[in-house]
């Protein structure tokens, strides 16, 4: 089986980690008396969504075999999140499985908010772990490994670019751009969503393939 191209892994990365969606937290929260203080947390803010997005492809598969789930089951239910969130977002919503408005408010009076919300679950969040555990399944190759990983750090350097440009796009985009992107990028986690429920249940039921 080929290996996927690393556009393709990229758009679908791009639209689940949707930067764009964690700008209005970012602006919100960030200390506007010290740019130091903002960019610290950028960097670390896409560090962490690089590398919780590489341990998932890496070791996610074999947590799954852990706990007895088959890839083709985590296909239909990983394909059904994807679903729903890229529903929400053509609703213009941020979704509720990314979290929840408990989470919001504890993390409200926290400093650093960098990890916590930014990368994980605004931007890493279950939509986007389950996105990389399923490509990485589909890779066959040691050069395909290479591809996702790359991948992977391209998004992490888009989130990066986004948050330390986010006064700018927010200024030029305004709430009716930033709705429109977002319903573009759920157009296409709907999709993928789909797909992937649609190979699942083909592997799992295939008298109905």
């Amino acid at each position: 089986m080929q290996d996927m191209s690393f556009m393709l892994l990229l758009v679908g990365l791009v639209a689940i980690v949707n930067p764009l969606g964690a700008l209005p937290v970012f602006l919100s929260m960030s200390d506007k008396t010290d740019p130091n203080a903002d960019m610290r947390t950028i960097n670390r803010a896409a560090v962490a969504v690089a590398l919780i997005l590489l341990i998932s492809a890496w070791t996610g598969e074999a947590l799954l075999g852990f706990f007895g789930i088959t890839i083709d089951a985590f296909r239909v239910g990983g394909g059904l999140l994807i679903l729903l969130m890229g529903i929400s977002m053509l609703h213009g919503k941020q979704s509720h499985v990314q979290h929840c408005p408990n989470e919001s408010e504890e993390v409200a009076c926290k400093e650093d908010i960098s990890v916590v919300p930014l990368a994980i679950p605004l931007m890493a969040g279950p939509g986007a772990i389950s996105l990389v555990i399923l490509d990485a399944n589909k890779i066959h190759s040691f050069g395909g490994e290479v591809v996702l990983a790359l991948a992977i750090i391209t998004v992490a350097a888009i989130a990066w670019l986004v948050l330390l440009i986010a006064e700018k796009m927010r200024d030029k985009l305004g709430v009716i751009g930033l709705n429109i992107a977002t319903r573009i990028m759920g157009l296409i986690l709907t999709a993928i969503g789909v797909q992937f429920m649609a190979d699942g249940i083909k592997q799992l039921l295939p008298g109905l393939a």
